[in-house]
């Protein structure tokens, strides 16, 4: 089945997953994600965040249910058309994944290497990028010589830096202060602007009551659709940084990309 891919980046229709015999921890699972949309989705520990996720970005099979990415349906997909289908996604590991033996440069340039893209261009944007989440003096350093929070903004720009049409961050702002949160949180809504669907899990409520996005919330295997209200003043107080923002996803603007909610 295909269904026009303006229509719906993601569609889960009451999907369950279980790990191997044990009891279904995601039960009767159906959302849509509209394209250019941002969530947040929250919930416990072990609510099922992260693998929810893993659903999303087929690094797991439901145990049933139907999921539709991209206007394709992942069960009748054939096995040589899933590598095109994520390579249209950008993933932000909780455990970060990043490859020990490149540099911070090296690992964030990977993928517009894996485009094609020209080098001089993959200089100017992966030093730009490196810079704005405050990596402009580590970019030749390796990953086990970065603290967790440093890797943790390596991963964040390898996952942005090619314009991926569907983004998803597993607690991208875990190992950094408030400010640095609020920085990348700005990075992610400028992305946003430009046509990129994003999905953040997280457990830092304060910042989804400040930015005030949708909300998938996971209690007991379900899934909750709400609305987060903004916090007006928290967000015109980080305002500044949405400028910087802009500019550092604005570079990549010219570079081809690799219930409805």
């Amino acid at each position: 089945m295909t269904i026009d891919d303006n229509d719906c980046v993601v569609r889960f229709e009451n999907i369950g997953f279980r790990y191997g015999l044990g009891p279904e921890i995601l039960r009767d699972i159906s959302f849509t994600l509209a394209p250019g949309s941002l969530h947040f989705l929250t919930g416990s520990s072990g609510a099922g965040k992260s693998s929810l996720l893993k659903l999303i970005y087929l690094a797991a099979k439901p145990s049933r249910g139907l999921i539709t990415l991209f206007g394709r349906d992942i069960a009748t997909t054939p096995r040589r058309d899933l590598p095109a289908l994520r390579r249209r996604v950008g993933v932000v590991f909780q455990e970060f994944r990043l490859l020990h033996h490149l540099s911070a440069f090296d690992n964030v340039a990977l993928p517009l290497r894996v485009a094609g893209t020209r080098e001089n261009d993959i200089r100017k944007h992966v030093a730009e990028l490196l810079g704005w989440v405050g990596l402009e003096n580590h970019m030749n350093a390796r990953p086990t010589t970065l603290s967790g929070g440093q890797q943790q903004r390596v991963a964040i720009a390898r996952a942005v830096i090619a314009r991926p049409k569907l983004l998803l961050a597993d607690e991208p702002t875990g190992n950094v202060d408030d400010r640095m949160a609020l920085r990348l949180m700005h990075l992610f809504e400028e992305l946003n602007k430009l046509g990129t669907t994003i999905v953040i899990a997280t457990h830092n409520e304060s910042l989804v009551k400040r930015l005030g996005r949708s909300c998938l919330r996971l209690e007991e295997g379900q899934l909750e659709i709400g609305a987060s209200a903004p916090n007006r003043a928290a967000m015109a107080a980080a305002s500044g940084a949405g400028g910087a923002a802009k500019q550092a996803v604005g570079a990549a603007a010219g570079r081809p990309r690799g219930h409805a909610v």
